[in-house]
């Protein structure tokens, strides 16, 4: 059984559970079917891995048996975090699948693709995987085999041989897996570093009891926070479920702001390569091109989500990419993204300095941002058009990721969520003044379409 509906624009999400279920293991089956036939790989391999949902071992394994109808051969690399499949896929050479549903709530389950290389799939593609999906396909002649790989430690060879973590001091951090993948991993990453860590909620468990697998949620840091002013630790890291986001607590308890964190490492690697390109999304702080620029890079911007921003980055060759939601792209993975290597980032900007996190973080300009604000609405588009009419004349609009409206030293953004069936709101200005009244303003717009 599948819904239409789980079929995104670059991969798969909805509900395995519940009352109104909306894919099932024989709708697995289906789209494995489908996507070793879009991809054409009878006799090819590609490697599957899941995080630790309930119900991703039956849904991959059912998969598998699809993909493998149709002449494909699974490479199976059990519990991964999502960074890690895109290592095995750059490390191989090979298609990749992960099972999981990121930051969504436990009864939600998907799937994300990539092409060789850890390239994103293109939305033609996935288009092709969901009509495929939908229709009856002939075994191949020869049905594939499976065959299991660990890429653990190369995964932590490789994230280790990116960033300079010799002499680094020692360390004490708080580190909130949220039960998930972060678990798993980060007692491999962090071998042999000195660093302490002290672990919040490493246990896989695809319920989430503790708080959900969101880091973009303020009230799901607030654990993290308190450990860190507990410990009196010098900073904090926060995952979300599959491993591939991670947010930063400074050593007062503060949130560090994923744009702050975007600018810091793109200083570092620029100064190892200056005049590089480094990708960020148009909801980017302003804060982050002025590092960009002084630091001698090349600033590209592109819609918001994961896998503009991979495209972007292979285009352009660009040495980096950040994004607000705590997503981090490096070319030396391929282009992908990875919380883990950010964190490891952190680890050597803090651990090579006498300096605090907090302090790192004043080096780059500030301008008062109002977070992410979303809200469901009935029709986004009209939304969008009301808001649009609100500013008119105020400044420049434009639409190519959703609404974007810029004003004399602010910018009001709206736009319909990747990933959920959302309106997101970002606003940001010079000063907290402007910001709220710009703020406001559009939230009114958007809280009256509901009335």
């Amino acid at each position: 059984m599948i819904e239409p509906q789980v079929f995104k624009a670059n991969d798969l999400r909805g509900l395995v559970r519940g009352e109104h279920p909306e894919w099932d293991a024989d709708g697995a089956r289906a789209i494995g079917a489908a996507f070793a036939r879009a991809l054409d790989l009878a006799g090819q391999e590609f490697v599957l891995g899941r995080d630790m949902r309930a119900g991703g071992r039956e849904l991959s394994r059912a998969f598998a048996e699809g993909a493998m109808r149709l002449g494909a051969n699974p490479v199976e690399v059990g519990l991964v975090s999502t960074d890690e499949l895109w290592y095995a896929s750059g490390a191989t050479g090979l298609a990749g699948v992960q099972f999981t549903a990121s930051h969504n709530p436990s009864a939600y389950n998907g799937i994300k693709f990539c092409l060789p290389q850890a390239a994103p799939i293109t939305p033609e593609l996935m288009a092709r995987i969901k009509q495929l999906s939908f229709t009856g396909l002939p075994s191949a002649p020869i049905p594939g085999t499976p065959r299991q790989a660990d890429m653990l430690a190369g995964y932590v060879a490789h994230l280790h041989g990116l960033v300079d973590l010799s002499g680094i001091r020692p360390l004490r951090v708080v580190v909130d897996a949220g039960n998930g993948m972060a678990g798993l991993i980060t007692p491999a990453v962090f071998a042999g570093l000195p660093v302490e860590v002290i672990g919040l909620y490493l246990d896989l468990d695809g319920d989430f009891p503790n708080h959900p697998p969101n880091p973009l949620e303020p009230a799901n840091l607030v654990d993290a926070q308190a450990a860190v002013r507990e410990h009196r630790a010098d900073l904090g890291l926060v995952f979300d479920g599959d491993a591939d986001r991670c947010f930063i607590i400074d050593q007062a308890g503060e949130v560090v702001s994923p744009s702050v964190l975007t600018a810091l490492i793109a200083r570092a690697e620029l100064a190892r390569e200056p005049g590089a390109v480094v990708v960020v999304n148009t909801i980017t702080s302003t804060g982050v091109a002025e590092v960009i620029e002084e630091a001698g890079g090349r600033l590209v911007v592109g819609p918001v989500g994961h896998t503009h921003l991979k495209a972007l980055m292979g285009r352009y060759h660009a040495i980096f990419g950040g994004e607000h939601s705590g997503h981090y792209y490096f070319r030396e993975l391929w282009g992908a993204d990875s919380g883990m290597l950010a964190a490891l980032h952190v680890l050597s900007l803090v651990g090579h300095g006498a300096e605090p996190m907090s302090a790192l973080a004043r080096t780059v300009p500030h301008y008062p941002g109002s977070g992410e604000l979303n809200a469901a609405v009935a029709d986004p588009q009209a939304v969008m058009r009301q808001v649009a009419a609100e500013f008119a004349g105020e400044g420049a609009v434009s639409y190519e990721d959703g609404l974007m409206v810029r004003g004399d030293g602010w910018w009001v953004s709206v736009r319909a969520s990747n990933t959920e069936p959302l309106l997101r709101l970002n606003v940001e200005a010079g000063d907290i003044g402007t910001m709220t009244r710009m703020r406001d303003r559009a939230l009114a717009i958007i809280e009256e379409s509901n009335d």
